[in-house]
């Protein structure tokens, strides 16, 4: 128990830090094009793999609470992407095959793409209209040999492969929807109309 708290103190620390880094004109961008989608019944369709794509799932879901036409790429209820849509890209990397195709697809037919990523310059960032860059050690980091890290003094905490980016983007995503929420002027009630009634 004692190495429990000392690692959740130690994760929570990490977490805090590199969410500070987050530009705040970037999230201003992606706010500006969730509400515009709502105001003008776009639909947003969100896409991550892995982990970052379970984020990426309960995101969607928070949205279509809070009355968005939101859906999962891959699920088969999910309609085709239009002109004026959003594609939300979450990817640590920025470099995740199925992503980056899905980025180009949304392209090809006039939708917008806001990327969610630790590099700015991947080449799903270069597929976006907006691109919000959240840390996170993904498991591309320059060293990935645990013992070369250790003798070189670099230190990953205790946040393996992408767990940092994951783990921020949760909180970060958390926090657009209590945004969306104030700034709609909605109310958990208004959201609870949205959630499911058969679980």
């Amino acid at each position: 128990m004692k190495y429990f708290s000392m690692a959740t103190e130690e994760i929570l620390s990490r977490v805090k830090e590199s969410l500070g880094k987050i530009r705040a004109d970037q999230v201003d961008m992606l706010i500006s094009d969730l509400l515009r989608a709502r105001a003008t019944d776009k639909q947003v369709l969100v896409i991550g793999a892995g982990r970052t794509g379970l984020v990426g799932r309960s995101f969607a879901m928070r949205l279509m609470h809070l009355g968005y036409d939101a859906y999962v790429v891959g699920e088969t209820i999910t309609p085709p992407l239009g002109k004026g849509d959003i594609l939300m890209a979450v990817s640590g990397s920025g470099s995740t095959a199925l992503v980056v195709e899905a980025a180009k697809a949304a392209k090809k037919v006039g939708a917008r793409v806001a990327a969610i990523t630790s590099f700015p310059n991947s080449r799903l960032a270069k597929l976006a209209s907006v691109v919000v860059e959240v840390p996170g050690r993904t498991k591309v980091s320059r060293r990935t040999d645990y013992f070369s890290r250790q003798i070189l003094g670099v230190h990953e905490s205790l946040l393996p492969l992408g767990t940092l980016f994951e783990t921020n983007c949760m909180i970060f995503l958390d926090g657009i929807v209590s945004e969306l929420m104030n700034t709609l002027h909605l109310l958990e009630e208004d959201v609870m109309q949205h959630h499911a009634n058969i679980e």
